[in-house]
């Protein structure tokens, strides 16, 4: 009889996953110590669950004390297009290829539990699915099972997957067989670490979140820090430089088909069509879409740095649109993305006539830098 553990496997390639593992839930003990080593620097900046649920992230088995195995899944989601190509055209924004489709904590989630329930009914044992929205540090267990090891980027990297691939879990109250541990194969390459546009990476495996584009795009609530707008470029929502750099992506694409796939109109839109989205029109162009995630004065705000950046004074007539703007976060930056691309005389203009009306602070002191 074929064992539980290939049968599982292959139900996963039927469910779309390129590739499943399985570790003692205990297997990654040691990135509990990490994790206080990164909060004890203050490199989560305003992501306040890190800390609030450390405890729990430090091992499965105090998220879930019945826990017995943990088995780790990847889907790919190699792009078909060059990521950093997109960088070149200033007039369009650049959404990081995981967004470009449907929510992967939907899509996941629904192959997850068909998996779990299937292995449920065969083990009799109870089980829990888990998408990077639990206390559960998945990449750690993902390198414990061999599915891949955490590269000096600290994601996941496969030498089968590259860096592009989502990452699922299913805790299982069964004993399986174990996966070996995969080892780590960056080597000397440093790739990853020298494309980063703010310089993210204190050293080799270690992340500083308050600096790195995905982060201050998508989590970060306030106004982003001057010296990094230059830098953002027109990455409105993520940032993929050091994923694409890495070389264990060529063979992303070569055996495993990317199950989930980008949609057009989100590839290169156009930032003078994103400036115009009021709520009811981002909600409406994001439904599914992990981009919705940051809500429309967030987004708005990235896509005026990205307008500033553009060097484009074309697009200067929607940001001076925007100055006006119910929220402080999108007029500072409207402000910000008009001093780049005005002429002295055309920006004083604005500044008579705006500035002085400002209630924000922060928008004021803008107006004041600038």
């Amino acid at each position: 009889m074929i064992p539980l553990e290939d049968r599982l496997r292959l139900k996963a390639r039927e469910e779309g996953f390129a590739d499943l593992r399985i570790a003692d839930p205990g297997a990654a003990a040691q990135a509990g110590g990490r994790l206080q080593e990164f909060l004890s620097f203050g490199r989560e900046g305003d992501m306040a669950w890190l800390k609030e649920t450390a405890a729990r992230r430090a091992d499965p088995r105090v998220l879930w004390p019945g826990a017995r195995s943990a088995i780790l899944l990847a889907m790919s989601y190699a792009p078909e297009i060059d990521p950093l190509e997109r960088l070149a055209r200033k007039d369009t924004g650049v959404i990081s290829v995981y967004a470009l489709g449907r929510d992967y904590h939907d899509v996941i989630k629904g192959k997850l539990k068909q998996l779990a329930q299937w292995l449920a009914r065969e083990t009799q044992e109870e089980v829990k699915v888990f998408v990077d929205t639990a206390p559960l540090m998945e990449k750690p267990l993902a390198e414990a099972a061999g599915l891949g090891w955490q590269g000096k980027h600290t994601n996941l990297v496969s030498r089968s997957l590259g860096s592009w691939f989502f990452l699922g879990a299913i805790l299982s109250a069964a004993e399986l067989a174990r996966d070996p541990r995969e080892s780590d194969h960056c080597g000397t390459c440093r790739a990853c670490l020298d494309i980063c546009p703010t310089k993210a990476f204190p050293a080799p495996y270690q992340l500083d979140a308050r600096r790195c584009i995905s982060y201050l795009t998508i989590e970060y609530k306030g106004h982003i820090a001057d010296e990094f707008r230059e830098a953002i470029g027109n990455r409105i929502y993520g940032c993929d430089d050091c994923l694409a750099a890495c070389p264990w992506n060529k063979f992303a694409g070569a055996a495993h088909e990317a199950k989930l796939k980008a949609r057009d109109d989100l590839i290169a839109p156009k930032l003078a069509d994103l400036a115009r989205l009021d709520d009811q029109a981002f909600r409406q162009l994001f439904t599914a879409s992990p981009v919705k995630r940051s809500g429309r004065d967030r987004f708005i705000r990235n896509v005026l740095i990205a307008i500033g950046n553009s060097g484009d004074a074309g697009l200067a007539p929607e940001a001076e649109r925007l100055l006006g703007d119910e929220s402080a976060l999108v007029r500072a930056m409207a402000v910000w993305a008009l001093s780049r691309l005005l002429d002295a005389e055309d920006f004083a203009t604005l500044r008579d006539k705006h500035a002085q009306q400002e209630t924000d602070d922060a928008v004021a002191a803008e107006w004041q830098k600038a």
